[in-house]
């Protein structure tokens, strides 16, 4: 299954947004409001929990200087990983797109990929707020 967020617009430079994005503990301030746990694990890990949703553990896979940050599941269970391509504009400014993909059976890709995607589109729209 492969998602993509809408492409935003930030206010920040592009090493400002890779340097936000490369620190985990940052992200809780892109969760969306049904956020019901957020835990930094370690430098490269933190746990999150939305309301209907199980925990999840994401840890930071790969990362490009100031263009590419990936995320991916710390489980095997539900492998997947997030990828946020930041594009500079110019301007003191940079592009933003959150990438998805995740390996799933059918049935599992229909259930969850509708909250996934609403999920994914949150965490875009509040990057763009940075």
């Amino acid at each position: 299954m492969n998602l993509e967020s809408t492409t935003v617009t930030v206010e920040k430079t592009q090493q400002e947004v890779f340097e936000f994005l490369t620190k985990v503990e940052n992200f809780e301030q892109l969760m969306p409001e049904s956020k019901q746990k957020f835990e930094k694990i370690n430098d490269a890990r933190f746990l999150f929990q939305l309301k209907g949703m199980p925990e999840i553990v994401l840890e930071q896979k790969d990362q490009t200087a100031y263009n590419k940050v990936v995320l991916g599941a710390a489980s095997e269970k539900l492998p997947f990983t997030l990828t946020a391509d930041i594009v500079d504009i110019g301007d003191k400014k940079c592009t933003t797109q959150l990438l998805f993909k995740g390996e799933f059976n059918a049935m599992v890709g229909m259930m969850i990929k509708n909250p996934i995607q609403n999920f994914i589109n949150t965490l875009s729209e509040n990057i763009s707020k940075l």
